[in-house]
């Protein structure tokens, strides 16, 4: 083997390895992050959480429930100082969807969330401004708040068959109806009824499913 062989053996060697030590680290990490995931929730048969997906449950494990044959790749977050999120079987919540609760998040079988979607049970803080600033500092201070205090919250439904597209945000208060779709981007700030598209800012239903 001449000089110029050595070299590039050496260098792909060198290549290989950098790749094979990056790919092992990634490993280690996503498997510490999944383990982490599973030991706040309750999941179920054949569900899974997959590559980054995070979960911030501030209270017991039962307030987020996992049916069977479900895939996480977003976020679940559950306030300290309330919220329940309970995910059917057989669904899926894409990457970087968010799933936040104060109150309670129920959605039920088959139900497909794209990712990026935003869905959140709360105003996540107050209306009047200094009370706000106050309750922001204190968060910082003495971390998440164990008392709602004034911060608004309903309840969020979707029901069976429903898929929200990529982008789309599911205000407080809302119940998507069973096999209705959400439009890309679509802000959803009334009731969706059964069987229908919904779409735009604020969302309204351009179509009729069968």
């Amino acid at each position: 083997m001449n000089i110029f062989s050595k070299i590039l053996t050496r260098f792909l060697l060198r290549i290989v390895d950098k790749h094979f030590f990056a790919d092992y680290v990634k490993t280690i990490i996503n498997d510490y992050n999944i383990s982490e995931c599973k030991s706040q929730v309750i999941l179920g048969d054949n569900s899974f959480f997959l590559n980054d997906a995070k979960v911030y449950n501030g209270q017991a494990n039962e307030k987020i429930v996992i049916g069977k044959k479900t895939h996480i790749l977003g976020q679940l977050l559950v306030f300290k100082y309330g919220g329940k999120i309970t995910i059917g079987d057989n669904c899926f919540v894409g990457d970087g969807a968010k799933i936040w609760s104060g109150e309670s998040v129920i959605i039920g079988n088959n139900v497909l969330i794209s990712h990026n979607v935003s869905i959140v049970d709360t105003n996540a803080h107050e209306i009047d401004h200094y009370e706000r600033i106050t309750r922001y500092e204190d968060l910082i201070e003495n971390g998440p708040w164990k008392t709602k205090g004034s911060v608004e919250t309903k309840p969020i439904l979707i029901k069976d068959y429903a898929w929200i597209n990529f982008g789309a945000i599911i205000l407080k208060g809302i119940t998507i109806g069973s096999g209705s779709i959400v439009a890309a981007g679509a802000v959803v700030t009334k009731d969706v009824p059964d069987f229908v598209v919904v779409a735009g800012n604020p969302a309204a239903v351009i179509k009729e499913l069968k």
